[in-house]
C-alpha cells in the first residue's frame, strides 16, 4: 500500500518558514510604525531629508516594531491558541517554534539597534529600546490586569513620530511632544474600538482592555467620544506652533470632526457595527492627517 502524501521539499519548507517569520513581524502594523518614524523625521527636517538616513531610520523602526510584536506573540502563544482572531498565527500553528522565533527576533532587535546607532543618535536608540521594553514586557502582561494596559501601550504606540523627530534633531523638543501627543490620544479610541469589536475573543484570554469596568456600555462609548473629541484641538497645535500651516490644520479638523461623528452612533446604538466604523475611522485618521502635515511643510 502506497501513501499519497509527498515529502515536503527543502524549498517548500523554506517558503513556509519565511512566510511564518514575515507574519511574526505583523507587516501592516510594523509598516505603519515605520511610516510614523519617517513622518516625524521628515517633519523635523522641513522636507530637507537625508535620504539615506530616512531609509535606514524607516527600516530600523520597522525591525524594532516587528521585534516588539514578535515578543508579544511568544509571551501570548498559549492565549493566542484560544482566540479566533489569533489562532492562525505562526506560533499557535507550530509553523515555527518558540526557539526559532526567539533567535529570529534577537537578530531583528540587534539589527535595528545597530542601524539606529549608526544612522541616528544615542537618544533615538535609547528611546527605541525603552519603547520595545514597554510594549513587550509591561503592556503585554497588563492586558490581563485591566484597562491601565491601554494607557501603558499608548506610550510606545505614540513614540514613533517622536523618535523620527529625535533622529533628525537629537532632542526631545516641544514640537516632538506635540506630534507624540496627537498619536498618544489617538490610541485610546483606536484601542477601545478594537477591544469592543473583539470583546468576546478577548474574554477567552482574560484580556481586560475596555474602560469603565470593561463593559460594552454607554460609559465606555462616552470615553471613546471624549478622547476622539480631544483630537480636534490637538490636531491644530502643529499649525499654532508653526510646525505646519493652515491647510493641514483644516484637513486635521475635518478628519477630527468626521472621526468624532462616528462615536455618536456607538453611544446611541452600542452596536458592533458602530465600533467597527470607529476602528476603520481610526485607521484612516492618522495617516491622512500625518500626510497632510507633510504636504504642508513640503509645499512651503
Amino acid at each position: 500500500m502506497t501513501s499519497d502524501l509527498q515529502p515536503i521539499t527543502t524549498n517548500q519548507l523554506f517558503a513556509v518558514k519565511a512566510k511564518a517569520f514575515i507574519e511574526l513581524l505583523k507587516m501592516r502594523l510594523s509598516l505603519l510604525v515605520a511610516f510614523s518614524c519617517a513622518f516625524g523625521y521628515t517633519l523635523a527636517t522641513k522636507g530637507n531629508v537625508n535620504w539615506e538616513v530616512l531609509l535606514m531610520l524607516t527600516f530600523g523602526g520597522f525591525l524594532l516594531s516587528g521585534t516588539s510584536v514578535g515578543i508579544n506573540q511568544i509571551i501570548e502563544k498559549d492565549l493566542d491558541k484560544i482566540m479566533t482572531r489569533t489562532k492562525n498565527r505562526p506560533l499557535p500553528t507550530d509553523r515555527i517554534s518558540v526557539t526559532e522565533a526567539s533567535v529570529f527576533l534577537i537578530t531583528t532587535l540587534l539589527s535595528s539597534v545597530i542601524i539606529l546607532w549608526v544612522y541616528t543618535n544615542p537618544l533615538t536608540v535609547m528611546l527605541s529600546v525603552v519603547s520595545m521594553l514597554l510594549y513587550s514586557f509591561v503592556y503585554t502582561p497588563l492586558k490581563r490586569v485591566g484597562p491601565i494596559a491601554v494607557f501603558v501601550g499608548a506610550i510606545p504606540g505614540a513614540l514613533p513620530p517622536l523618535l523620527g523627530w529625535v533622529a533628525a534633531t537629537g532632542t526631545v523638543s516641544y514640537e516632538a511632544l506635540i506630534i507624540f501627543g496627537i498619536q498618544f490620544i489617538w490610541q485610546f479610541p483606536h484601542f477601545w474600538a478594537i477591544a469592543w469589536v473583539a470583546d468576546d475573543d478577548y474574554k477567552k484570554a482574560g484580556f481586560k482592555l475596555l474602560p469603565s469596568g470593561g463593559g460594552k456600555d454607554i460609559n465606555t462609548a462616552i470615553q471613546i467620544m471624549i478622547y476622539t473629541l480631544f483630537l480636534i484641538p490637538l490636531g491644530l497645535l502643529p499649525a499654532k506652533f508653526g510646525i505646519t500651516g493652515l491647510d493641514s490644520a483644516i484637513v486635521a479638523t475635518v478628519c477630527g470632526v468626521a472621526f468624532l461623528a462616528q462615536t455618536f452612533s456607538l453611544m446611541k446604538t452600542g452596536s458592533r457595527q458602530s465600533a467597527l466604523r470607529i476602528m476603520f475611522g481610526s485607521f484612516l485618521y492618522l495617516p491622512i492627517v500625518q500626510i497632510a502635515y507633510l504636504m504642508d511643510i513640503i509645499k512651503h
